[in-house]
């Protein structure tokens, strides 16, 4: 199987500029210690305020599917629900 790349953008509604970056930056360890996991750093726009990018690589997509399962997952969605104005997640292969 193929490794897969993730890379989830999301732009924090005006104001909650931190706390999206707070909740975001709780998902790195967690996520870094689960099977599969080869990649999960969290980056942050130099030419936008607010703006916020996972780019994570999974050994394959039953590692990512677990992943997304995880209570710590769960718990990051529902915390930022009311902070995201915009959220767009892509899923990738190398070519």
């Amino acid at each position: 199987m193929k490794p897969i790349t993730i890379n989830a953008i999301m732009i924090a509604k005006p104001g909650k500029e931190d706390d999206l970056f707070q909740e975001m930056k709780k998902m790195v360890a967690p996520s870094l210690a689960e099977k599969g996991c080869e990649e999960y750093s969290l980056h942050q726009s130099v030419e936008q305020a607010g703006v916020f990018v996972f780019y994570e690589t999974w050994q394959d997509e039953q590692a990512f599917k677990e992943h997304i399962e995880t209570e710590h997952y769960q718990t990051y969605r529902k915390n930022i629900e009311s902070l995201v104005e915009k959220r767009e997640v892509y899923k990738l292969t190398k070519v």
